[in-house]
This record gives structure tokens, C-alpha cells and sequence, in this order.
């Protein structure tokens, strides 16, 4: 289940980032708004847009302050995100944010003129906090936004608004996406503005003949009512698209052909004009997910051309599924459209290629046997890539650059002495970064960088200097990674943290923290990886020792066949290796007691936990599901079709019921708290009755807690955090009790 974090395919990575990412502000919003110079950059600082120099910590200006954000006789609105025009005439502000499902990409906005010292919100006749997606068009004299699945065009000289879709139902949703498209594939503003301005490309999306999930809600009102929502599961084919374009001042649609399945249907998850006016670039995938295809399609006939095709014996991953910042679009061009960057696994590895605009020339960018973890800067005038790797720890990530052209070696530009886990924000042209950097032993530090030197402009370098002043707390802290290699040959990183006044001649308690599928890593080293947010109180004062492991399957920068060994194999390759994983540990380390081995996890982690006390209760005695798929043809078709094939017949069904909970809920012994929310739209509660019924079939006994009308996060109501963590601290103590023996 995606939740990445929603980062969110089945499931979930930590619930912690779950509940983040639905409060978070909108995720298409960089980090950073970096200006042209590289290395000034804008910022909301109390309630005002300033603008920041990286090289002189003391300077700000204020761009847009409270008294140009005030509205005649209103107070001043509260900017929640902003866009600078490419000009930087104008700014627009986003406000009175709505969330859709994961993200708040629902609400009002405005326009400020410097020039004309104005401020205009747009979409007046518009029922409030109902528009998504507003773009300046290139010269900034309009700006294009969705509202009630319709496409609209404003006019900012005088205010005229030009609707250019009129059909826009909540099962024929124009520039914007249905559930599973959002959720699995990360597409959410869905149209694009032509380079000129002149036209606009967007998707359309037909739900009409996707079935409804009948959500009950019993809780707010008297009466209970129905909540549909379109959601295709695994073997339902998808909603069918369109990809039209239109003039911005409105007329008819003109669409594109391109091929697909009549009966299985096919995928568009990507989408861009092609660096010209006259062609678009789509990223074309069919409804296996292991066949994807660029193409071109020329917008004056609709006419549609494969340059470029790629297959994978498992499934090819889309950029979005794997570098969150193309979850709202991008497409990245050379040489005024000549080339454009793509992303493969084909060699075994995570690396970029260079491809030409008819798809016939082709060249390796980043060489070596590494993953590409993230794209962090496109410098094309001095011809670098910047992006993240790690190609000695998995659990670790660093930056580096390389030549754009495939020429020379990939050069690291973190220093050599400061292990850990670097995130950066580069500038467009690789002059400066925002940093930050934290180990599981060093706690978060933050600092503004000049590249490709790393250093700070300041020269205060704090991340140098906190590295320097936690160097003797590795040896004091009680968090240890470590690897383990299973009997069938498998290594895997791990972290445990271990009780307070740790004695090896003694026995600990043991709790392993479960993901287990292809959306969620555990084990980084960075600090607070090992902390558990469930647990009220404190694990290692109370005697426990903590762990976790990343098995097969898990998307750390192994390689291509790290990640793909579990297709067809959620639910059984990524248990198996979990459950050796753990079996391995307690032959090996005498202190951790086997007759107190507890599992948990949260989404896909409660699934991997069903798994684990189902198909070894020899190991695990007590397990603590939350909000887990207990049958795998339950959930959406894009994610479990991508990671185990489309259930067509029998023998494509086999797979999901060897993986799912419910084929092993027999095997019960052990003590297992089950919960879930009644109001999850991700994971439905269907699986939790679906999951009661084996048990009850079989007289396994368990405990159950269902949260009324609670999302996917269970984070909605009064106590319900509260209530949630101590339910789940008093059910460990009573069943896994904590303290050495």
C-alpha cells in the first residue's frame, strides 16, 4: 500500500511520516525556492515571503509582507505556498488549504502585481477553498487552475475566466486524477501549460466503470451513510485515460491516440510537453507494469510514436516511485529538447542515461555498480548532474556529481569523514545547498553550503563541528547496526538498541519493527530511525531490547535484484528472510531471550507481522498489527498487480493467496493484538472482518481494537494517539514483559 508516507504502494512506511505527510504542507512545494543568482532563495518566515542570501546569514529582505497580503478590510490571508512568476513580477499564494486524500492540494488563491502594487484572488465565482494545481501561464498574464474536475483559465489584465472543460464529473475528472492514480503513481496535477502559453495539455480520467468501495460512516451523524470511492482492486482494470490539448482560450479538445489494451487497459503516469509546442512526452506503461514506453505525440494530428521502450522481467519502476520531487511533473530536456534524462535499472543498477529526442542514441551518465538515490540538481550549463548515492553502506546516503555528458567518474562532494545520512537542496546551477546531516548517533544539524567545495559560507561548517563533538558518543550509545546473513545465504543491515545497563549474561526481551515490502526502508542512519514512536514510555529504561532489518525486497540501493527478488514473493520471500533474519540473531546472541520475541509493523509492516506470527509461531510469540492487508486481492490493482502480477486467472491468483495473512491465520499460537480503522480508505476494514473470520473459523484467540471512522493513520479524534500508544504499550508489557532474566 502506498503510503509513501505517503510515499506513498501497499503500504506504509513508518506511521509517524503517515501522519506527517497528511498534515504536511503540499508536496509538489520545494524546500528551497532558489532565485536565477544560485544562491539568494524565498521563504514564508511569519506570515511574510522574504527572501534569503545563502551567503550572509544576517541578510533578509522582505519580498511580500502583511500589509501587501492584507485584502481590503480583511486580515492578512495566511500564505501556505507560493510560486514566483519567471519574471518576478508577480507571486502566487495558496491558502485555506483542504486535504484530498493524502495532501492539502484543495483551497483559494491570489495573485500579488508588484508593478501594480495589487492583490487579486482569483476564482471568485468559485465555491471557496475548491481550487488545485494554479500555474502562472510562462509569461505570467494568466494563470490556469482546476476546480469541480474542470479546467479553468483566468485572465489576470482583467479578470475574465475562461472554463475549457465543461464535463467534469466526479467520475470524468478532468486535470487532476481518481484514488489509485494519486495514491500508486503520484499524480496529482494533471495539466501542463505549453511553453508558449498558448495551449494546454492535461489527462482525463474515466471512473465511470470503476467500482465503488462502500465506505460506512457510523459516527457522524444519527443515521449512518454510505462513502464511495472509486478503487479498483488488484485484478479490476483501471480507469481508462485520455491525454487531450486545448486551447488556453478554450474550444475543442484535441486527443491523442495511443494504444491500449481494450480489455486490461494500460497506464499514463507521466506527461510533459516535449521542450516544444507542437509535441508532447508521455511515459506510456502497460497494465503488468513491466513494459513502459516513451513516446511523442503530435498535438495538431493526435498521432502517437514510440522512440524508446524498456522491459523488465519483474516491473520498471517510474521515476515519481522512487525521487519525490517529480510528484507533480518534470521532465527533464538537454540541448533546447535534443536529449532528455532518463532513469533505469536495466544494467542492475539505478543510474541515468542520456537519451535523444527520436530515442536513438543513448548514453550512461553515472557508471559504476551503485544506486541513484535521488536527483538533486540538473546543471546543464556546467554540465553536472548532482544526486545521491551511498556505494559502500545501504543504510547511508551522500552527495555526488558526474559529468552530464557520461565522461569521467563520479566525484563525491560530502566529506569522507562524516558518515551518516545527507539530505541537500541544491540550487539550479550547484553554486550552494541547504544541508542537513544526522547519524544514529549525532542529532540533526542544518547549515547552507557553497558547492562543490562543502563549505559553508559562514565557515561556522556546524555539521563538521557536530560531527567533531559526537565522535565519543558512538562508543557511549546503546544503538548498534549491524548485518546478518541468513541460512539461506542472505545478508541484511539491522539496527538494535539495547536496554540501559545492558548485561550480555542476561536474557532482554526482543521487539522487531516490520515493514517488509517494496515502499518502506527501516534501517538508516540517521538519528531517530530506532526511536518507537508507539511505545509510551521508555523501551530501553524498561529492559527491551529494539530492533529492526531491511530483508529483500525492501528499496534500499542494493541493486535492481535486491529490490525485484520479491516480485510474485510479498508475504513470503520478505518473511522468509525476516524470519531467518531473527532466527539467525537468537542463535547468535545469547542475551536475547526466545521465549519473549514480539514482532509489530504498521500497514504493509501489520501485514509482514500477520505473516510472521502465522508462518512461525516457533519464533514469534506476540505480534501488534496495525491497519494490515489480510488479503492481497483486496487492495489496489496498481500497486499488488505491479509487485505481483495481474490476477487474471487462477495461476495469477496464486500468488496473492500464498502471500496473503488469511492462508495462514490457522497457524495461530502466539498472543496477537489486531487493530485497524474502520474509515481507512488505503487499507479497508474489510480485511480486518476478513481476518476475524479465519480466526474465528479455527478458535484462534486475539485481541481486537477497531477505531470508528479512522483513516489509514488512525490519527483522527480526541485521545485517539493517546489511546492508541497506550493500548499498544500495555499489550507488549502484558505479553512480552519487559526487563532482563
Amino acid at each position: 500500500m502506498n503510503t509513501k508516507c505517503y510515499r506513498t504502494g501497499l503500504f506504509a512506511l513508518a506511521i509517524l511520516l503517515l501522519t506527517l505527510a497528511q498534515n504536511s504542507v503540499m508536496a509538489q512545494i520545494p524546500s528551497t525556492h532558489w532565485a536565477k543568482d544560485g544562491y539568494q532563495y524565498y521563504k514564508v518566515q511569519s506570515g511574510e515571503i522574504v527572501v534569503l542570501d545563502a551567503r550572509d546569514a544576517n541578510k533578509k529582505t522582505v519580498l511580500v509582507n502583511k500589509e501587501m497580503l492584507t485584502p481590503q478590510g480583511q486580515k492578512p490571508i495566511g500564505v501556505r505556498s507560493f510560486y514566483l512568476s519567471a519574471d518576478g513580477q508577480k507571486v502566487l499564494l495558496y491558502t485555506n488549504a483542504k486535504k484530498v486524500w493524502r495532501y492539502a492540494t484543495r483551497g483559494d488563491y491570489w495573485v500579488y502585481d508588484f508593478a501594480a502594487k495589487k492583490l487579486t484572488k482569483l476564482g471568485t465565482n468559485l465555491p471557496a477553498s475548491s481550487m488545485m494545481f494554479a500555474k502562472f501561464s510562462p509569461d505570467a498574464s494568466k494563470v490556469g487552475y482546476v476546480s469541480g474536475h474542470n479546467i479553468y483559465v483566468e485572465t489576470l489584465a482583467d479578470g475574465s475566466v475562461k472554463q475549457l472543460t465543461t464535463n467534469g464529473t466526479d467520475k470524468l475528472i478532468n486535470g487532476t486524477f481518481d484514488w489509485v492514480y494519486e495514491e500508486e503513481f503520484f499524480c496529482r496535477d494533471g495539466f501542463r501549460w505549453s511553453p508558449d502559453g498558448n495551449q494546454v495539455a492535461y489527462w482525463q480520467i474515466d471512473a465511470s466503470k470503476t467500482r465503488n468501495y462502500l465506505m460506512l460512516n457510523t459516527t457522524d451523524s444519527i443515521y449512518p451513510y454510505v462513502k464511495p470511492v472509486e478503487y479498483p482492486v488488484a485484478g479490476e482494470a483501471p480507469s481508462p485515460f485520455k491525454i487531450g490539448v486545448v486551447s488556453a482560450t478554450g474550444g475543442a479538445t484535441k486527443w491523442m491516440d495511443i494504444p491500449t489494451d481494450p480489455v486490461l487497459q494500460s497506464y499514463v503516469p507521466r506527461m510533459e510537453w516535449a521542450a516544444n509546442n507542437t509535441e508532447l512526452v508521455i511515459q506510456h506503461l502497460n497494465r503488468a507494469q513491466n513494459q513502459t514506453e516513451v513516446m511523442l505525440c503530435n498535438v495538431a494530428t493526435g498521432a502517437s510514436k514510440t522512440i524508446y521502450q524498456e522491459k523488465d522481467a519483474a516491473w520498471v519502476d517510474i521515476l515519481p516511485e522512487w525521487e519525490e520531487t517529480y510528484y507533480y511533473g518534470g521532465w527533464d530536456w538537454f540541448k533546447n529538447g535534443a536529449d532528455f534524462l532518463w532513469a533505469s535499472e536495466k544494467d542492475g543498477w539505478r543510474h541515468l542515461y542520456r537519451i535523444s529526442h527520436d530515442g536513438k542514441k543513448e548514453k550512461l551518465i553515472t557508471k559504476g555498480n551503485y544506486d541513484v538515490m535521488q536527483i538533486n540538481a540538473i546543471d546543464e550549463k556546467s554540465g553536472y548532474v548532482y544526486f545521491s548515492a551511498s556505494p559502500d553502506n545501504a543504510t547511508q546516503k551522500y552527495l555526488y556529481r558526474t559529468k552530464l555528458d557520461g565522461s569521467g567518474k563520479a566525484e563525491r562532494l560530502t566529506p569522507m569523514n562524516e558518515p551518516g545520512t545527507h539530505n541537500y537542496d541544491v540550487s539550479p546551477n550547484g553554486k550552494a545547498a541547504t544541508h542537513s546531516f544526522s547519524n544514529y548517533y549525532t542529532e540533526a544539524v542544518n547549515e547552507v553550503v557553497s558547492l562543490p567545495d562543502h563549505k559553508t559560507f559562514s565557515g561556522d561548517e556546524k555539521v563538521a563541528k557536530a560531527v567533531t563533538a559526537s565522535a565519543g558518543l558512538k562508543a557511549k550509545s546503546n544503538v548498534e547496526f549491524f548485518k546478518v546473513k541468513t541460512e539461506d545465504g542472505v545478508e541484511m543491515d539491522g539496527w538494535m538498541v539495547k536496554p540501559n545497563d545492558f548485561d550480555p549474561a542476561k536474557k532482554y526481551p526482543v521487539v522487531l519493527f516490520v515493514y517488509g515490502e517494496p515502499w518502506g526502508q527501516n534501517v538508516k542512519d540517521e538519528n531517530g530511525s530506532s526511536y518507537n514512536f508507539m511505545y509510551n514510555g521508555d523501551m530501553a529504561k524498561d529492559g527491551y531490547i529494539y530492533m529492526s532489518i531491511d530483508n529483500r525486497g525492501t528499496p534500499v540501493p542494493k541493486g535492481r535484484e535486491w529490490r525485484k527478488s520479491i516480485y510474485k514473493g510479498i508475504g513470503t520471500v520478505n518473511i522468509r528472510d525476516l524470519a531467518m533474519g531473527t532466527k539467525q540473531l537468537l542463535k547468535d546472541r545469547s542475551y536475547l531471550d526466545t521465549s519473549r520475541v514480539a514482532v509489530w509493523g504498521w500497514s504493509g509492516g501489520g501485514s509482514s507481522t500477520l505473516n510472521l506470527m502465522f508462518q512461525y509461531p516457533e519464533i514469534f510469540k506476540t505480534g501488534i498489527a496495525i491497519a494490515a492487508v489480510g488479503n492481497q486481492l483486496t487492495y489496489d490493482n496498481i500497486y499488488q498487480e505491479r509487485y505481483t502480477g495481474v490476477p487474471v486467472d487462477a495461476e495469477g491468483r496464486a500468488a496473492y493467496t500464498k502471500g496473503s495473512p488469511i492462508t495462514y491465520a490457522k497457524n495461530l499460537k502466539g498472543n496477537l493484538l489486531y487493530i485497524h480503522g474502520t474509515g481507512d480508505d488505503n487499507v479497508h476494514y474489510q480485511n480486518a472482518e476478513l481476518l476475524i473470520n479465519e480466526l474465528v473459523k479455527y478458535n484462534k484467540q486475539f485481541q481486537l481494537m477497531l477505531y470508528p471512522n479512522r483513516t489509514h493513520s488512525i490519527s483522527e479524534g480526541a485521545g485517539t494517539g493517546m489511546h492508541l500508544r497506550t493500548l499498544y504499550t500495555n499489550y507488549l508489557r502484558e505479553h512480552c514483559a519487559p526487563g532482563a532474566r
